[in-house]
C-alpha cells in the first residue's frame, strides 16, 4: 500500500499527464489550422509537461513490475524534471516571438 504522499504524487502526476496531453493535442490542432510556429512550440511544450507527468506517475509501477530498480526509476523521475525546464523555455520563446 502506498503512503498518502505517494498517492498524492501519483494522482497529481496523472492529472499533469492527462491535462498536458489534452492541451498538447488541442494546441496541435490549432497549429494545423493556423500553421503558426508559436502554436507548434506551445504544443511541444505541453507534450513535455505530459511526459514528465507520465514518468512520475509510472515511478512506483515500474518498481512493482520489476521493470527497473528503485535507483533507475529515481534517476528517471529526477532527470525528467529537465522536461519542465525545456517546456518553460519553450513557452517563453513562444511568448517573446514577434
Amino acid at each position: 500500500m502506498a503512503t498518502l504522499a505517494q498517492q498524492i504524487e501519483q494522482a497529481t502526476s496523472l492529472g499533469i499527464f492527462l491535462l498536458g496531453t489534452t492541451l498538447a493535442v488541442l494546441s496541435l490542432l490549432a497549429w494545423r489550422r493556423e500553421r503558426d510556429t508559436r502554436m507548434a512550440i506551445v504544443s511541444a511544450s505541453y507534450a513535455m509537461f505530459s511526459l514528465y507527468g507520465l514518468a512520475v506517475f509510472l515511478e512506483y509501477h515500474l518498481i512493482d513490475w520489476g521493470v527497473a530498480t528503485a535507483a533507475t526509476v529515481e534517476l528517471l523521475e529526477h532527470g525528467s524534471a529537465a522536461l519542465i525546464l525545456v517546456g518553460l523555455a519553450g513557452f517563453f520563446a513562444a511568448l517573446s516571438r514577434d
